[in-house]
């Protein structure tokens, strides 16, 4: 019903930048809290940051003052800017949505299959 496709992931240098970008398709009515998780090999998935529909947002500690999230709601996409990227920036990155697919339907989380970001020189 709901799909969530990521883009934008890759190779980078230590204190290089990517923008990833993640954008929801389907029955979609409407779509409250968007954000971006991460997963390191061997690692639980952690929350990286999130964002409401009215632009609220929310960040991990260990990604504050680095990365910024975004979203353009007629657009239906998610962005994650990342800068001054670490070693340990390395993971899959999950999109996450919590869409409404009919005017009756209760709110339901959705997620994209990953973008691998790796960190390395």
């Amino acid at each position: 019903q709901v799909q969530l496709v990521e883009s934008g992931g890759g190779l980078v240098q230590p204190g290089g930048s990517l923008r990833l970008s993640c954008t929801a398709s389907g029955t979609i009515f409407s779509i409250y809290t968007m954000g971006w998780y991460r997963q390191a090999p061997g690692k639980q998935r952690e929350l990286v940051a999130t964002i409401t529909s009215g632009g609220t947002t929310n960040y991990a500690d260990s990604v504050k003052g680095r990365f910024t999230i975004s979203r353009d709601n007629a657009k239906k996409t998610v962005y994650l800017q990342m800068t001054a990227l670490k070693p340990q920036d390395t993971a899959a990155y999950y999109c996450n949505a919590e869409v409404k697919t009919g005017t009756w339907s209760a709110p339901a989380t959705y997620w994209g299959q990953g973008t691998q970001v790796t960190v390395s020189s």
